[in-house]
């Protein structure tokens, strides 16, 4: 009697053992008993996570312009497509956010508040919120992003404690990259505004990142006004 072979099967090296192969079927059965993707433990870790989002600041001119997109994704799925993820702050202050709403809420209160207590000094309450988000045992574990401007600057902060302000356009959120070379390429255009720059690179943003829809809000802070919000939408 001679055992059937596998057609694919060929002479094994001397010394290596041959692999059952219901041995990956049986280990994949009862994983998937205790809950465990078998090869796919990334991906499941990280679908939990809250993608989503593309916030670009655009200066050009006499306005500041912040304008975000209105999708939440969770892993695969879009759960909410019209997110407002623009605030006007005091003190003439814009913020926008990506990562968890609730963690950006709360980001966004405590730097009210450093705002209140350093009035008209974005860069020190920024800094002062970075140092406390740093360090902070209840504060280090928010999962979120903040992108501010005022009339004299634009800042990124994060949870690694950075205060970033680097030329004139900035972005953040999983479609930031996108944006902000959008903008950096048309922020000289010499027929468009900061609005028209902000709205077409949101438009190449949307169209290359799955996690950031059309669905556009802006707040316009005006230098030689009154600011004020505008609703926008993508085409």
């Amino acid at each position: 009697f001679v055992a059937p072979v596998h057609p694919r099967a060929g002479p094994h090296p001397p010394g290596r053992r041959e692999e059952p192969m219901w041995s990956t079927t049986v280990a994949a059965g009862r994983a998937s008993a205790r809950g465990v993707a078998v090869g796919a433990g990334r991906q499941l870790s990280s679908s939990t996570q809250w993608h989503g989002t593309t916030i670009l600041c655009v200066r050009k001119g006499s306005k500041v312009v912040l304008i975000g997109d209105g999708q939440v994704s969770q892993g695969p799925v879009c759960i909410k497509a019209d997110a407002q993820k623009l605030r006007r702050l005091s003190h003439g202050i814009l913020a926008g956010f990506a990562g968890s709403t609730a963690d950006a809420f709360t980001l966004m209160e405590r730097l009210e508040s450093k705002l209140e207590e350093f009035p008209g000094q974005l860069m020190r309450a920024s800094v002062e919120l970075a140092k406390n988000w740093r360090t902070d045992r209840y504060l280090r574990h928010l999962d979120a992003a903040l992108l501010v401007a005022d009339k004299d600057m634009t800042l990124e902060l994060t949870g690694n404690g950075d205060v970033l302000g680097v030329g004139r356009s900035m972005a953040i959120g999983s479609g930031g990259l996108y944006a902000l070379a959008a903008a950096r390429a048309l922020e000289d255009h010499p027929t468009m505004d900061a609005e028209a720059v902000a709205r077409r690179s949101m438009d190449i943003a949307s169209s290359m990142c799955v996690y950031t829809n059309s669905n556009y809000s802006m707040e316009v802070l005006d230098l030689d006004g009154e600011g004020g919000e505008e609703e926008a939408k993508g085409e």
